[in-house]
């Protein structure tokens, strides 16, 4: 059947063009094959009757696999992270564990709250978790069961060291009240004891490359308030910065609990069932590829699986946001963290550990941290000579008006060391990762998987967006669509009967829908006897003593009549693949197929069009099918195009305006990466996924439009944050250098800084689409 439609329909079917196969390679649930490989060894061998192997589009994994590389000869190690409040504190550890001889790399994720490692050195691991506890930032294995990572601790407990603080401040003051003397040593007394532990993490910060830390400025700064004889400021400013901190620290969980949401999906425990039929109840972390499992009503799936019960409903929302339950029946594939409905049932796990849909979820959220928008990369940098620069501004405030004017050394000293304080980078640091962290768990919560902040960044600045057709904008499951009789003799029942008989084994889409349709009609099928594939041509074969041959009309030898021409002109100009039927070598029927287009394309393009971005759909397909489909849909096109074409358009495109390629084949891969963001749907290629800077994991193109209305809010939000940071240090700068505000305004403009920045960051977690 394949080289029968194959002028038709295969070319623009997502294969490899330099393959005489038209079907897809389908996407493993364990492990991303090589997509550059003949597409034939990866997908179902075809039957003796067809002339390519073939796979349904629709059976792909609806989830990203990203193939996951590692550097030979090093060996990599993961921890969990506590203690990270913001993603400074990120920046911090990274340094203190690059500074490590033997380390290869490490990556800090301060969402998942994850560090890895790689090294040459098995002993070097050790010296991390020396390097990281003595820095501030404890580490646990990875794989420490959550009811131990995420225990709560009592409120006393976790603020324990503030409590005291404002504890001594009490009753300093009490002191105070009676005697002044006394209250000035009880203030100094409390100012040390909150400043121990901001003093050593200074220490052990600057040890680790880390010299300009808030912690060192605080430091400075307290003490020369002690010197100068002001307890009561200094105290306050170290009792307002460890508040200020609790804050951070509150702040930046809120913004990752996104990410922990879908952390939290994947039970810690299954019932496996045994090969004897015992049961045992094993943590998920023991599951192996193969192992059968039991899940109950209302418990979620520990790995991704397949069914062996009959059938059994799912909800799905938690992954790909529809809320609708999805029916599954024998040997469909199943999502971790998705929910069983109605029935216990019986699966069967097909991910190994650490592989299954959520973790390929935070891999790829993970991978996005470490790819920095532009912005944020600007950022980095100009912090790392802003703090050094300040401190030498604030040491010529100190130093210059006793010196050259014959000013007050402590005036000066005071209103240096608050400069100092306001100095501090950190609410400008973290304005860009803040938002771009929340950006990214909302689109991944709404099943967009967006890899980076340079590709959030990008995609709020685009004006063009490519379509490619099948599979993309349309479902990639061609439907059978008409039956044309154009004999006496027949009737539809007996040409769709007869035409199925033929097309049964077939594994081509085409053939495919044919046997559906008439299946679905109940009749019964039989396969046809001496079925014979006439290359080029078509099919034939023996049904009931008649000699039944199905060709398309550009291949067909015979005379086709007018009528009968025009009637296929007709079915063409609607977007239709049409095929002959003939009978005993006469013309009896056609048959029509249509890919139909998905039900949200057009509400997707309509969004799209209301935010100011042209679509336009790029095709290997013929003309009149294109045009068809570009008619419903309103939208540009561009047909006939080979994989090179495509770029060469896309290229035209993105020299004029910042363009995005959505497709999700093989042949989609060289323009996704030529345009300046690609965007690959879910079930498609790994090819297509890993050229891709975002995905569309439920293969929703309704999502597209809030994907970027969702970058464009991203960007607006740093941009606050920005202007936010830099005006309220510039406002107390000048506050301070005339004496107008002292230290306590200095810490609540950093830290006051820090948390409006984080919690406006904060809000893009509620982030919904306006109408």
């Amino acid at each position: 059947m394949c080289t029968t439609h194959k002028s038709t329909h295969c070319h623009d079917h997502k294969h490899n063009p330099s393959s005489s196969c038209c079907a897809k390679p389908k996407i493993s649930t364990i492990k991303a094959e090589s997509a550059v490989a003949d597409c034939c060894s990866s997908v179902d061998k075809p039957t003796s009757s067809d002339s390519c192997c073939g796979s349904d589009p629709g059976e792909s994994d609806p989830l990203v696999v990203i193939p996951q590389a590692s550097e030979k000869g090093t060996l990599s190690r993961s921890w969990l992270i506590s203690d990270m409040d913001c993603p400074s504190c990120a920046a911090k550890l990274k340094k203190a564990i690059l500074a490590i001889p033997d380390v290869v790399d490490a990556n800090v994720v301060f969402a998942t709250e994850k560090l890895t490692v790689r090294t040459n050195d098995e002993l070097v691991f050790d010296v991390v978790e020396s390097v990281a506890r003595t820095t501030g930032f404890p580490l646990t294995d990875i794989n420490t069961k959550k009811t131990s990572e995420n225990a709560a601790q009592p409120f006393w407990k976790k603020n324990a060291l503030l409590l005291l603080l404002v504890a001594f401040l009490v009753i300093a003051t009490g002191i105070n009240i009676v005697n002044k003397e006394l209250g000035t040593i009880a203030f100094t007394v409390a100012g040390l004891f909150g400043l121990i532990p901001i003093g050593r993490k200074a220490i052990r910060l600057a040890k680790n490359g880390s010299p300009f830390s808030i912690e060192t400025l605080m430091t400075v700064a307290a003490i020369g308030a002690v010197y100068l004889g002001e307890t009561v400021e200094a105290a306050m400013v170290i009792l307002l910065f460890m508040l200020g901190e609790q804050l951070e620290g509150y702040a930046s969980a809120k913004a990752r609990s996104g990410v922990k949401a879908l952390m939290d999906l994947v039970p810690d425990t299954a019932l496996r069932i045994n090969s004897d039929g015992t049961k045992e109840e094993v943590a998920a972390s023991e599951l192996n590829v193969g192992d059968r499992v039991q899940v109950s009503p209302g418990d979620r799936l520990a790995a991704d699986a397949i069914l062996l019960s009959e059938f059994a409903s799912f909800d799905e929302s938690a992954l790909t946001g529809e809320s609708v339950p999805v029916d599954k029946k024998a040997n469909d594939p199943l999502m971790a963290g998705s929910i069983v409905n109605d029935r216990v049932i019986e699966i069967q796990i097909t991910s190994a550990q650490g592989e299954n849909a959520i973790d390929r979820i935070l891999h790829l959220i993970e991978e996005a941290e470490s790819r920095k928008a532009p912005l944020e990369r600007f950022l980095d940098k100009f912090s790392r000579w802003y703090t050094p620069a300040m401190m030498v501004l604030s040491l010529l405030v100190i130093i210059i008006p006793p010196l050259m004017f014959g000013q007050s050394w402590d005036t000066w000293i005071y209103r240096g060391l608050a400069m100092l304080l306001i100095a501090c980078p950190c609410a400008l640091v973290i304005s860009t990762p803040a938002a771009i962290t929340s950006g990214l768990a909302t689109a991944a919560k709404r099943g967009a998987l967006i890899k980076g902040g340079a590709a959030l960044e990008e995609l709020g600045h685009i004006q063009n967006i490519a379509f490619d057709k099948t599979g993309t904008l349309t479902q990639g499951k061609p439907v059978l669509t008409d039956i044309r009789v154009l004999t006496e003799t027949e009737t539809e029942e007996s040409i769709l009967l007869q035409s199925a008989a033929v097309e049964m084994g077939s594994s081509h889409p085409l053939a495919r829908a044919v046997v559906v349709k008439a299946q679905e009609q109940g009749l019964t099928v039989i396969e046809a006897d001496n079925r014979e594939t006439v290359v080029g041509k078509g099919i034939k074969g023996t049904v009931n003593e008649q000699h039944i041959e199905l060709y398309a009309p550009q291949q067909f030898d015979g005379e086709v009549i007018p009528e009968i021409e025009s009637q296929i002109a007709f079915l063409e100009q609607q977007g239709k693949t049409v095929v002959l039927v003939l009978i005993n070598e006469q013309i009896s029927g056609l048959l029509a197929w249509r890919d139909e287009l998905r039900p949200d394309a057009k509400m997707a393009v309509e969004k799209l069009v209301k935010l100011g971005i042209k679509p336009i759909m790029l095709t290997g397909d013929n003309e009149r099918a294109a045009k068809a489909i570009a008619a419903e849909l309103n939208i540009d096109y561009k047909a006939g195009l080979l994989p090179s074409d495509k770029v060469k358009y896309v290229e035209q495109l993105t020299a004029n305006a910042k363009t995005a390629m959505v497709g999700d084949g093989i042949n989609d891969a060289p323009a996704m990466k030529t345009a300046s963001i690609g965007i690959a749907m879910g079930g498609g290629t790994d090819v297509a996924l890993e050229t891709a800077d975002a995905a569309l994991t439920h293969n929703r193109l309704e999502e597209l439009a809030p994907m970027v209305a969702l970058s464009k809010a991203t960007l607006s939000n740093i941009h606050q944050n920005i202007t936010l940071a830099l005006g309220l240090k510039a406002v107390f700068l000048v506050t301070s250098l005339f004496g107008i505000t002292g230290l306590w305004v200095a810490v609540l403009a950093d830290s006051g800084a820090t948390a409006l920045v984080t919690l406006n960051a904060l809000r893009l977690l509620r982030f919904k689409e306006k109408e």
